[in-house]
């Protein structure tokens, strides 16, 4: 749940609908179903034929570094193929989760061009930094979570005090109201920590949360005196309810 700081506002952007965000979210989704990843389509078999299919699937559509710098002709595209292709479940439904929840409202306020260009291009250009950053590594990438890295960059700079519900283990995972502005810098701050503990080239790839995050960020900032203006009255009640 995310609680904004003028209810009316909330309230407008509540009602806006977000069809890029959802249509990313669909694609995704057939995407993984219709892959070996998913382990539900039986023409990938099962055990190690599944298993050497999920590895094939990765290579082809995923960003290989090697490959890349290589020249390549066909890991070129391979950085916005990436995007939807995802190695489990977990990353799945954990990318989608956050992508629905900060996507809304992001799209509603930055609107659905620029949007699209926001998550799309921060999300090549963050896999594309990892792969330089690893540009001898054969393991292939995958995954849209340097794009929604982006979406919360930009969330953060054009919604800082929208209230976020997080979940803190050392308070045993009760939710927890707090700012964007505290929250979002806090989770790119354990993504630094866990890059740095990672440089031989971390399963995760969090170098490329943080790119996203940072870009995310500079392009909300460079698009902010273009972007959809939500115009409301003002109302007695300083806050207001919104669930994307």
């Amino acid at each position: 749940m995310i609680r904004n700081w003028s209810a009316p506002a909330a309230a407008a952007i509540r009602g806006t609908s977000a069809p890029v965000t959802h249509t990313l979210v669909v694609l995704s989704c057939l995407a993984f179903l219709a892959g070996p990843a998913s382990g539900l389509h039986p023409a990938y078999g099962s055990g190690d034929e599944l298993l050497a299919a999920q590895r094939a699937c990765f290579r082809r559509w995923g960003v290989i570094p090697a490959d890349l710098f290589e020249g390549s002709p066909g890991a070129l595209l391979t950085p916005a193929t990436a995007l939807f292709v995802h190695g489990g479940w977990v990353h799945l439904l954990g990318n989608m989760l956050f992508l629905h929840v900060f996507g809304a409202m992001t799209e509603a306020r930055m609107g659905r061009g620029r949007f699209l260009l926001c998550y799309a291009g921060c999300g090549c250009l963050a896999l594309l930094g990892y792969a330089a950053a690893h540009a001898d590594s054969g393991q292939a990438l995958v995954g849209a979570s340097g794009a929604i890295s982006a979406v919360l960059g930009a969330f953060l700079f054009l919604f800082p005090r929208a209230r976020v519900t997080s979940l803190l283990p050392f308070l045993f995972f009760l939710p927890v109201r707090l700012p964007a502005w505290v929250v979002l810098p806090c989770w790119a701050a354990l993504q630094w920590a866990a890059a740095g503990r990672a440089a031989d080239g971390p399963v995760v790839a969090y170098l490329a949360h943080l790119l996203g995050f940072g870009l995310g960020f500079g392009c909300a900032w460079v698009c902010s005196g273009r972007t959809t203006t939500v115009r409301s009255t003002p109302a007695p009640a300083p806050e207001g309810e919104n669930q994307p």
